[in-house]
């Protein structure tokens, strides 16, 4: 049967019709952070432009399960809350650990002393004391056991920890010093016995450590804190023939051991040799990854390498911050502004500066753990929670900056946008959640996508240009427009 023009014409605009109101309205909350001076605030989804770009949600293609987002328990952020007036400590507390603020679900903390300390300290002073019959965790008694004691006292969905040594105790290394030299092979067992004990004393304050890293950054950090070095090899043998078997021996099996924990650019070599044979792998629960080779490049190439070596296995960032710069009181501004530096851009080598320009703290932060999640991480734990006005106190005088400013001297507290940053993920992403797949058409806004266990999904977006940005988010036959201010970051929850 042929058909005339007129019915042609008729049966296309009721395609149309049938095709436009098969797309139903997608119901989502918007929240932005923004240099414009949005802080997490509620924002309307309309956008009126025609020029959109899209982003597609799949949430049939699954990627890895989250673990969780955070910060460290460090000696100097406990030290600066205990100088606050008992109002802007909870405070404080609250915004990290409640349900209504970041709501942190993962963290970290050293064993004895690190650079955010304020003395060097080791929980075993008495040389030779092969059986520890000495340690103490007292040093941590004033200032960091409080701190997450009270911290768990606000978490309702509670939080793991982490735990790192940044060195043993002098008299264990060759060079009989806090900073660099390497761990003598005959107080392995003893350092093993140092982890089983510290498990002990914590778990009597009524703390549980959900994992260890093995060491913080086994390359050293150019013998300028403390720090102690491994080769992979020297590592995996120290987890394989001792720590591992240490802690099934004391009951401890079910304890996380991370490999690694330095900078992703040198993670080929690690993973290799954690990995080596079933006997090594079987201690090593995940790899550890800082952010330091570079102020923009996530490397995306070592993180699916990692991914591919062990892909039932965690990969978590423990450490980002930006470092070498004393934090700017109260200028939102400046967290937007590509003014900032790190240690790279006095000493990086010469091949390697183009790796550390000024940049952006919040561009670091957000492109940062866009990039992870769009790459197998399943954590990501910031560095200090707290530091004050110089960026310490550090007994080392490496200043850095914190998501959260204080003066103690005048009782004040700055929340930077570094705070709302983390806020995006932590408190829209739930352990368990899943990452999933995201088309978009706009290269220049960065994505990342998760579905909560609850069924909700967050998909928060990076607009790093100048130019508002619009665009049409569809879930299956749902869709909705939504426009992202200049230099913002976004989270956009799907509860329907």
């Amino acid at each position: 049967m042929k058909l005339s023009v007129k019915h042609l014409f008729f049966m296309i605009i009721f395609t149309t019709i049938f095709s436009c109101s098969s797309e139903q309205p997608l119901a989502v909350s918007v929240f932005e952070t923004s240099r414009s001076g949005h802080k997490l605030t509620p924002i309307p989804v309309s956008s009126d432009s025609e020029k959109k770009s899209t982003i597609i949600l799949n949430p049939e293609k699954k990627f890895q399960i989250i673990t969780g987002f955070g910060g460290a328990f460090t000696e100097s952020s406990a030290y600066l809350l205990n100088k606050l007036s008992k109002k802007n400590r909870n405070r404080i507390l609250k915004a990290y650990f409640a349900k209504e603020g970041a709501n942190y679900t993962l963290t970290r903390t050293h064993m004895n002393s690190c650079d955010f300390s304020l003395t060097n300290y080791s929980y075993t002073p008495v040389a030779g004391d092969k059986e520890l019959k000495h340690f103490s965790i007292k040093e941590d008694m004033d200032d960091i056991i409080p701190m997450i004691k009270d911290a768990k006292e606000i978490s309702e969905d509670g939080f793991k920890i982490i735990a790192s040594p940044w060195t043993a105790a002098p008299w264990m290394k060759d060079n009989n010093s806090w900073v660099g030299g390497k761990l003598l092979p005959e107080y392995y067992d003893t350092w093993a016995l140092f982890f089983s004990k510290y498990l002990d004393a914590y778990k009597a304050e009524g703390i549980d450590i959900w994992g260890f890293t093995v060491e913080n950054e086994p390359h050293g950090n150019g013998n300028s804190w403390e720090s102690m070095h491994y080769t992979p090899k020297e590592m995996t043998d120290f987890v394989q023939f001792h720590l591992g078997p240490k802690l099934e021996a004391d009951g401890y099996g079910d304890k996380i051991i991370l490999g690694y924990d330095q900078n992703r650019a040198g993670i080929k070599e690690w993973v290799d040799e954690m990995y080596r044979d079933e006997e090594a792998s079987k201690y090593f629960d995940g790899t550890a990854i800082h952010w330091y080779e570079s102020t923009y490049d996530y490397f995306p190439d070592a993180l699916q390498y990692a991914h591919k070596k062990t892909p039932n296995k965690y990969l978590i960032e423990t450490e980002g911050c930006v470092d070498s710069e004393v934090p700017k009181w109260q200028d939102d501004d400046w967290y937007w502004r590509k003014e900032s530096t790190d240690w790279g851009w006095d000493w990086a080598s010469k091949e390697d500066k183009h790796l550390h320009p000024k940049y952006a703290p919040v561009n670091r932060y957000a492109r940062d753990i866009i990039g992870c999640l769009n790459n197998w991480v399943d954590g990501w734990i910031d560095w200090n929670m707290v530091l004050d006005t110089q960026g310490g106190p550090n007994w080392f005088k490496n200043w850095c900056a914190a998501p959260i400013i204080v003066d103690p001297k005048n009782d004040e507290v700055y929340f930077t946008p570094l705070y709302y940053t983390m806020a995006h993920f932590s408190k829209y992403i739930r352990p368990k959640a899943q990452i999933i797949d995201v088309e978009n058409s706009d290269t220049s806004l960065m994505v990342t996508a998760a579905k909560n266990p609850d069924g909700s999904i967050a998909v928060i977006i990076f607009n790093e240009t100048a130019m508002e940005k619009n665009f049409k988010l569809s879930l299956g036959k749902k869709s909705t427009n939504i426009s992202i201010s200049p230099q913002a970051i976004q989270t956009i929850e799907i509860t329907n």
